[in-house]
């Protein structure tokens, strides 16, 4: 088996549990012979397993490191990794990351950036464009998450530098305009200045309103959702607004979306 599937071959289905994963497949998953198909998969892989297969000579204090990360959280897992390949590593192992075929290689990338210190948000962004842009979904959703405590430091900057993503012909990067700002979002520290005064994200809202992307209307309508908990008034109000002014089909369908907790 290979990372990358074989022309013409038919997509492969995830298992709905942990439980239900064929030992053989999940073997490969962990030895980085197969990418994840979902995020049950994600879950289930053996990180240090894959971490010894990708780097074999790590050193001993890096592959201690990487058992104790193993015991962590999805989320504080990925990012242990991250900052061991870096401390390790250092900056080429960011591209030796970057450029694997595996999808949970690629995302200890993302939070290698996330690590690295001295950049400002501007070049870390810039740094991210390709993965935030990659091919696998669980990559994309690594980008942000990895991200977001340093778009959380520098909000109103974040807010300037991806409006401009708004505009990009990728349907991946423009989402990830939309769901790096989310109020509230997954696995994630929550923005109390975007819960409190969502309309600050206009800009951003605004320029995605009718986007010809589902993968884009989905996130614009969840960010909505999330401001509804708090703002519930003020999405409503928008929503109006957006059928008023933007009637098409893709804004239609992001409002449903979004009120779909305030009916």
């Amino acid at each position: 088996m290979s990372a990358t599937m074989k022309a013409g071959a038919a997509p492969r289905k995830g298992a709905v549990r942990v439980a239900d994963i064929d030992p053989a497949l999940l073997q490969a998953l962990s030895r980085g012979e197969l990418e994840t198909v979902n995020l049950v998969e994600c879950l289930a892989l053996d990180q240090v397993q894959l971490l010894a297969t990708v780097f074999p000579d790590l050193s001993e204090k890096a592959q201690q490191a990487a058992r104790q990360a193993g015991a962590l959280g999805i989320l504080k897992r990925m990012a242990a990794m991250g900052e061991l390949l870096l401390q390790e590593l250092g900056e080429q192992g960011i591209a030796r990351c970057r450029e694997h075929g595996v999808d949970t290689v690629r995302g200890w990338a993302c939070f290698m950036i996330a690590a690295r210190e001295g950049l400002d948000l501007q070049a870390r962004l810039e740094a991210m464009q390709a993965l935030a842009d990659d091919a696998h979904f669980g990559v994309r959703e690594w980008a942000w998450l990895a991200l977001r405590p340093h778009v959380m430091d520098a909000l109103d900057e974040a807010m300037v530098l991806l409006a401009r993503w708004t505009a990009s012909p990728s349907p991946r990067l423009r989402r990830f305009a939309c769901e790096a700002l989310r109020p509230r979002g997954v696995w994630c520290a929550h923005i109390a200045g975007l819960k409190r005064d969502p309309q600050k994200a206009l800009p951003i809202l605004v320029a995605l309103r009718a986007d010809e992307a589902v993968y884009v209307q989905d996130s614009v309508a969840n960010w909505l959702n999330d401001a509804g908990k708090t703002r519930p008034d003020w999405v409503r109000g928008l929503c109006a607004q957006w059928l008023q002014d933007s009637p098409c089909q893709a804004t239609r369908r992001i409002v449903e979306r979004a009120l779909r907790n305030l009916k």
